[in-house]
């Protein structure tokens, strides 16, 4: 065994024991910059490590790492009583959007985990007829959309009697190592490792229990479909590629950046006449195959729960939103303010956000749209600095998926914003996110030249023969579902948008 696989060994056992200090205590600023600084580390030796070994420590030492998640309760995070609780209401045939854990109608489902006598403790909140909860905003209705609510649901169900939170660290950790796997065989094992020893895997998605992993492996799932061989195989996989990345925004909203992303080039000018599903600049054939099942999946998931409760389905969403401060102020848009004045922020972010989208939309590579959800996913944390790490997961898996480690800052300052608190100065959270930025700009700027180079050579190489029609590559905006870029004159087999 050599040197280089032996370091990163044990690398790997320093980061699994500094994330168990991170979920065994408070959440504290040098447990994070440590786990992260030995995360960057692992991340530089596996690069001399040989591939086979490398999978093996990638594979083994993130199913390890990750369950590192399951040796303390949630420790930085209250969500998941609200989890809990929400199956708990559903399970008594009771909708969690009517009624606020604090309402008295609901008293006679309250437990002595979720609701114990003694309040003299930490992480608990008042009740307004007296008594606590360990639910975070008790006197305001669930937040969270219908795929995550039927999660929650399910978990209720699957929860053996006085079992607590340790289901919800259960399934974060078994959803964490689908998504190592699915990672493995989409980009590799020396890509899968930024997810697979990532320290915001382990805290947010294991320890912690929060949904977002849900949304994370529904979107890994997706970039997994338009796989198979002949049009009507890659027809049905954008099919599924929509119905997962719909599945997806229905379980926690962020997730609609990757369902964006994935269009990546559909405003592409195209083949001329409408070939390739192309009608004026447009690859509608794609667009529709993507954004159809989507919207469908969310509007029907939203169904039972407007049939049930109204417009009350939008639940603590709007508060939600001002609470955090997105209309300005606050620790909010902390790289514009730098240099814009602070109530410009708030629409230079939304503008600036727009013109991403738009230049993913235009100028995005229709074969790599893993890369656009990442631009777009990632955009939005940058401009908008959201003071929660657990956003940053869907940016985790996608740096995986790509390869573009520099995105991973986006993630380590929210972590940063996280522990620094909402009650902070901010300036933490200011350099960490503006240094964030900075490195995805100076990628940007180095990959930029390679990327144009192998985009001409793919142009110039997927160009019909006039003298041998078979075999012809997708042009510059035409849809790679439609069939006639498939060999064989067009009907033949040919192989899928995911490499």
């Amino acid at each position: 065994m050599s040197r280089n696989t032996l370091a990163t060994g044990a690398v790997l056992v320093l980061l699994a024991a500094t994330v168990a200090g991170m979920v065994t205590g408070p959440p504290r600023l040098g447990w994070y910059l440590l786990a992260w600084a030995l995360f960057c580390v692992a991340l530089w030796l596996a690069g001399r490590v040989p591939e086979r070994r490398l999978t093996a420590l990638v594979v083994g030492g993130g199913i390890l790492l990750a369950a590192t998640g399951l040796v303390a309760p949630p420790s930085s995070s209250t969500d998941s009583f609200r989890y809990a609780w929400d199956g708990k209401v559903q399970a008594a045939g009771v909708s969690p959007y009517d009624h606020p854990p604090s309402d008295p109608a609901l008293a006679g489902l309250r437990d002595g985990w979720l609701f114990p006598a003694d309040c003299a403790g930490p992480g608990l909140y008042p009740l307004p007829d007296g008594g606590c909860t360990r639910i975070n905003r008790p006197t305001v209705p669930t937040i969270y959309p219908p795929f995550a609510q039927g999660y929650f649901l399910l978990v209720h169900w699957l929860s053996p009697e006085g079992s607590r939170h340790k289901v919800l660290q259960l399934g974060g950790w078994l959803m964490a190592v689908l998504t190592l796997l699915t990672l493995c065989r989409l980009a590799g094992a020396r890509r899968a490792a930024i997810w697979a020893w990532c320290p915001a895997v382990p805290v947010e998605a294991v320890n912690n229990a929060h949904v977002d992993m849900a949304a994370v492996l529904l979107v890994a799932l997706a970039f997994w479909t338009v796989r198979g061989r002949g049009e009507r195989l890659q027809v049905r996989g954008l099919w599924a590629r929509g119905a997962l990345l719909g599945g997806a925004v229905a379980a926690k909203l962020l997730p609609a950046t990757a369902l964006v992303g994935s269009l990546s080039g559909v405003l592409a000018s195209g083949a001329p006449g409408g070939a390739g599903g192309v009608i004026g600049g447009v690859a509608w054939r794609r667009l529709l195959g993507v954004v159809v099942p989507a919207t469908a999946v969310v509007v029907l998931s939203y169904v039972p729960y407007v049939l049930a409760s109204g417009p009350a389905v939008a639940g603590y969403l709007p508060g939600y939103l001002q609470e955090e401060r997105y209309e300005g102020g606050g620790n909010r848009y902390l790289v514009l303010r730098l240099v814009l004045p602070d109530a410009w922020a708030p629409y230079a972010a939304i503008g600036l956000l727009a013109l991403v989208i738009l230049a993913v939309l235009r100028y995005g590579r229709q074969e790599r749209p893993w890369q656009g959800a990442l631009v777009v996913s990632g955009a939005l944390l940058l401009l908008f600095t959201p003071g929660y790490s657990w956003y940053a997961l869907l940016v985790v898996a996608l740096a995986a998926k790509t390869g573009r480690w520099e995105w991973l800052g986006a993630a380590l300052a929210g972590a940063i914003a996280y522990v620094d608190g909402p009650m902070g100065a901010g300036i933490l959270a200011t350099v960490f996110y503006a240094a964030a930025v900075v490195a995805v700009l100076i990628g940007w700027a180095v990959r930029r030249p390679s990327e144009r180079t192998e985009h001409a050579e793919q142009t110039r190489s997927s160009a019909p023969d006039p003298d041998h029609r078979q075999g012809t590559g997708p042009r510059p905006g035409q849809d790679p579902a439609d069939s006639a870029v498939q060999p064989g004159g067009g009907r033949g087999s040919g192989a899928g948008l995911a490499p």
